[in-house]
């Protein structure tokens, strides 16, 4: 496709919300650009919104209604005068029906051709031009299924497992594993229905699965003159249910060859379909750095920025500057590669609770700062709901080093800095994958989370907490409370010397003699003779404990609690409790405490609508057994029984809007 040069736009309108909204004002607004926000009733004060030039609003919460609503948001860019929209990622990022309207209104889309998207959007089409471009692809049946009957017998000719994916998906919906006919019958039924939920196109194909695969992607840039460059791969392995969790560019196993290879496959591919804008050519490669087309994203990723922090390049502004026409600069001969940048993305989600959305209000919400080697992509402010309508996304957090050692370094820092309260969210988790030998060794892979964690994730499990920081720590927090105490009183702490405080603190039932002592610029600890130096400026109250210990710069979370103090760094997180030798003594005499025994109920684990419930009165049902779907921020969530049982009552039906731990089955109880 040829694009005359126009001029460079002077409003251009962002079909988008969240940090992608507030990502893209911020390259126009370099640039001179006015910006257009759109918002739903949901949105009203969001952050993309107050940061705009103008904004509109567009419809109600459901996104349906408002971000997917074309003729609302084609009508707000002619009545702001918005020559150009850009879509963002999601939405009607990869609508050609979007496309072609802003166009036939005389608005250009900043993206891609309406048939580049049309014909890269659907699974099928697009690997029959990947393989007739010469583009590696995966064996697969190169049709739409028709049923789960149908589904089961290409299974069996193709071997398994196999991947169930919608013909018309992305961002992990509407896919499935499957490694029997039973899980292909359910996998199809389940796939189908969220790809009629998220895309109105109930369409699923079969491929062969990868064992063991990598994620990696090619970022391409093309403009309107047949100009297409390359810039190198991401590596996008760590993911959980098909969604990409964190990502880095370069790849820590692709070499210059595989990379060459790919980057011309991925421009062929580009080529053929007459590409102009911003592109990403998504491959699966296995253990011998074989690699497989997997599908063309004609938009933005979401994980852009790692590719911009070590290229060198805007992606954002050369979206703009391609759909104004203009022509790149450069050649794949004039870019190059420097250093090492790792992205991940902060999630309201409960990893404890298998990753489960969470919504709420940000009661606190500060992102570390800013630099040359951290970057903040968001969207929300303190104060901000997260609701159940949009996505979960809160943040991307961006790290950028030299090697991939530093990256992984100021990223580790930068994710203890990260302070979150009043929702659920992956940080602790994201800093637990940072301190795992197998990421420190870049040996990943699409299973590297269900591999690594396969019983989910706990704080305790975090390779990377170290006990004894805990103990320093939690024991030098109580020393500044207790002279505080002091000095409001006017009398020394209880039962303590005035200079210095000998505890014990109590850290997953172990009792561990501390002395602490009060100095210029902190204090010194010593726990079971050992002296450590904590150097800091923490004040009471404060969430965040800086400080040089033992001359390493640390932070943790941390809180007061009603008895003792919860401490969290690089993933893990622990109740400490200090105590004078008195109540340590008689605290080792009590009693621990029993678990509760199970209830007999399933509840749902997330606000959500129930899609289907898969059982009925008096039946029986065994451990793992589907019982229900509850859809929740765009995915269908399983909910299976963790025992036998029978079910005695069903107490929500399909449609139903529920909250929280609202009680879908009730079970017969078990006898005395």
């Amino acid at each position: 496709m040829k694009v005359s040069k126009r001029g460079m736009f002077k409003k251009i309108l962002i079909a988008n919300r969240g940090e992608i909204a507030c990502r893209i004002i911020k390259t126009a607004r370099r640039m001179g650009i006015a910006t257009v926000a759109v918002y739903s009733d949901a949105d009203r004060d969001a952050l993309h919104v107050r940061l705009a030039d103008e904004a509109v609003r567009i419809g109600p919460p459901p996104s349906a209604e408002s971000y997917l609503a074309v003729d609302a948001i084609v009508a707000a860019a002619r009545e702001t005068g918005a020559e150009a929209v850009h879509p963002g990622y999601g939405f009607l990022a990869e609508n050609a029906a979007f496309a072609r309207a802003l166009g036939n209104k005389g608005i250009v889309f900043i993206g891609p051709g309406a048939a580049a998207i049309a014909s890269m959007g659907d699974k099928i089409q697009s690997k029959r031009l990947a393989e007739k471009a010469g583009v590696n692809t995966i064996p697969g049946h190169g049709e739409a299924l028709e049923d789960a009957r149908q589904a089961v017998a290409v299974a069996e000719g193709i071997g398994y497992p196999v991947m169930l994916k919608a013909c018309a998906g992305g961002g992990g919906k509407g896919m499935r594993l499957a490694r029997d006919g039973d899980e292909v019958r359910e996998g199809f039924r389940s796939a189908a229905r969220e790809a009629r939920s998220s895309f109105g196109d109930d369409r699923v194909l079969m491929e062969k699965y990868i064992e063991s695969p990598r994620h990696i992607e090619i970022q391409v840039l093309a403009d309107g003159h047949g100009n297409v460059v390359y810039l190198g791969e991401r590596e996008c392995s760590i993911q959980r249910r098909y969604q990409k969790v964190i990502e880095e560019a370069p790849s820590p196993f692709i070499d210059d060859a595989t990379r060459k290879a790919m980057g011309e496959q991925a421009v062929a591919l580009a080529k053929a379909v007459k590409y102009v804008s911003a592109g990403t050519v998504e491959f699966i490669v296995d253990a011998g750095r074989n690699f497989y087309f997997l599908e063309m994203n004609t938009r933005l990723q979401v994980e852009h920025p790692v590719t911009e922090m070590v290229w060198g390049l805007d992606l954002v502004e050369w979206m703009i500057r391609i759909a104004a026409g203009e022509e790149l600069t450069f050649s794949q001969a004039g870019v190059r590669l420097d250093g090492w940048a790792i992205e991940a993305r902060i999630y309201a989600e409960d990893p404890v609770r298998d990753f489960l959305p969470s919504v709420g209000r940000l009661v606190r919400y500060r992102p570390p700062a800013e630099s040359a080697s951290v970057r903040v992509d968001t969207g929300v402010h303190e104060g901000d709901e997260i609701s159940v309508h949009y996505d979960p996304l809160i943040a991307k957090l961006i790290a950028r080093g030299d090697t991939r050692e530093a990256a992984i370094g100021h990223m580790r820092g930068a994710l203890d800095a990260f302070l979150v309260r009043g929702v659920s969210h992956n940080i602790a988790f994201l800093a637990a994958v940072m301190a795992h030998p197998r990421f420190a060794e870049g040996r990943l892979s699409t299973g590297f989370i269900a591999e690594e964690f396969p019983d989910g994730f706990r704080h305790a499990d975090a390779p990377g907490g170290d006990p004894a920081l805990f103990f320093v720590v939690g024991a030098a927090m109580h020393r500044a409370y207790e002279d505080r105490a002091a000095t409001i009183t006017g009398r020394p702490p209880r039962g303590e010397p005035t200079v210095a405080g000998d505890w014990v603190v109590v850290l997953k039932g172990e009792h561990h003699p501390v002395s602490v002592r009060a100095v210029d610029g902190g204090f010194d600890v010593t726990v079971e003779a050992r002296r450590h130096q904590v150097r800091t400026a923490w004040k009471l109250g404060e969430p965040l404990f800086r400080a040089r210990i033992d001359g390493a710069e640390l932070c943790l979370q941390v809180e007061r609690l009603t008895v003792g103090y919860r401490l969290g760094h690089a993933g893990a997180q622990a109740d400490v409790l200090v105590l004078n030798p008195r109540a340590a003594e008689l605290h080792a005499l009590m009693p621990a405490q029993k678990a509760r025994p199970a209830l007999e109920y399933l509840l749902s684990p997330m606000p959500g609508l129930l899609v289907s419930v898969t059982v009925e009165v008096g039946q029986a049902v065994k451990a793992g057994e589907e019982l229900a779907v509850v859809e929740a921020m765009k995915m269908e969530n399983v909910l299976r029984a963790d025992r036998d049982g029978v079910v005695a009552a069903v107490h929500a039906r399909p449609g139903d809007s529920l909250v929280v731990d609202q009680a879908i089955l009730e079970f017969e109880k078990e006898g005395p």
